[in-house]
């Protein structure tokens, strides 16, 4: 029990620090809207709602996965929770292995009782536990949906990661199947490509966040845990491994026109989320920005969260769209043919 905490503990800690963050400008800064002189709206008649699995968002944005399992992500998961009901934005926790494995009580829907809250497992733990361990982590948080993290190149980084990763696809599909809410399967950051993409469509997954590379770099975090010089030595060249989701979006939406997607993966503001729908995206995933503020009070998420918002509109305004639809239009820059592509 010791260990699992002060692991948890230590991925907080070092998600703080820039050293395992990927560089501003690294991926979403390469797409350019065309800038629209004459939008002809006015800034407060812009619409941000959206619906997500069948409930109305205020805002196109998910608080990503971070943490639990140690006592700061009880606070740290408070704090997100009661800012996601009072912005009425969606919120998905972080892994729950830990909870319950140890039989901990999840009191997150005591704080955000009418919010969007998707729960999480890692797939090899699906794979392990089935269906009735993906079922007890719906019903402990009276989820709205499951996330199911990939993460294999994390798990090498550990010395005791998971290594076994058979069986994995199998299980999600039976999950498809028996449970009573969607799934919605998520890298952490070295990103879901067509070929993965395309085995999970095959299987029945309807909701897919890409996760690319040039956000927290988890690969990073795990051997800043690892006292291995060797483990050093091996994971070196992997230090980059993986690819943006600036470049998966665009593969992804043309994959399958009815996919539903998740920008993530180095999301750092509102015009990042921007740039995720217009590449094809329905909703955009951001963690990192709102751990240091998730550590002081529910109400500087809220700011957080007002501000991603405040920046998400002026860039609807400045690219002349009125609605969420209209922004999955908006003009890029035509030097940037690669970006070029209508999406709606």
């Amino acid at each position: 029990m010791a260990d699992i905490r002060q692991r948890k503990q230590d991925h907080i800690d070092l998600a703080l620090q820039e050293a395992h963050q990927g560089q501003l400008g690294d991926q979403f800064d390469r797409l350019r809207f065309e800038p629209i002189a004459v939008p002809e709206l006015h800034h407060d008649q812009i619409d941000l709602s959206v619906e997500f699995l069948g409930r109305i968002c205020s805002a196109p944005i998910i608080i990503g996965a971070m943490t639990g399992g140690c006592d700061n992500g009880e606070i740290i998961n408070r704090h997100l929770a009661e800012a996601a009901e009072e912005c009425q934005i969606p919120m998905a926790v972080g892994s729950q292995r830990a909870a319950l494995e140890l039989a901990l009580p999840q009191r997150i829907r005591q704080s955000a009782p009418n919010a969007v809250l998707l729960g999480n497992l890692g797939g090899t733990q699906l794979a392990q536990g089935g269906v009735d361990l993906a079922q007890a982590a719906v019903d402990s948080i009276d989820a709205n949906a499951l996330v199911i993290h990939l993460n294999p190149l994390q798990e090498l980084a550990q010395p005791n990661g998971d290594r076994d990763w058979r069986g994995i696809l199998r299980t999600i599909e039976t999950c498809c199947q028996r449970l009573d809410v969607p799934l919605i399967v998520k890298e952490v950051g070295a990103g879901i490509g067509p070929t993965s993409a395309q085995r999970l469509i095959d299987i029945g997954v309807q909701w897919i966040e890409v996760a690319g590379r040039g956000g927290t770099n988890w690969a990073s975090i795990e051997m800043a845990r690892n006292p291995s010089t060797r483990d050093a030595q091996i994971m070196q060249p992997f230090a980059d491994w993986g690819v943006y989701s600036i470049d998966l979006l665009p593969q992804l939406r043309a994959l399958d026109a009815d996919l539903n997607l998740i920008g993530s993966g180095g999301v750092r503001h509102g015009l990042d989320v921007a740039r995720c729908l217009r590449l094809g995206a329905q909703m955009a995933a951001l963690a990192q920005p709102f751990l240091a503020p998730a550590m002081q009070s529910s109400r500087a998420v809220v700011e957080k969260i007002d501000i991603l918002k405040e920046q998400l509109r002026r860039t609807m305004l400045l690219t002349g769209s009125a609605d969420l639809a209209a922004l999955a239009c908006a003009a890029i820059d035509s030097t940037q043919s690669q970006f070029n592509g209508k999406h709606t």
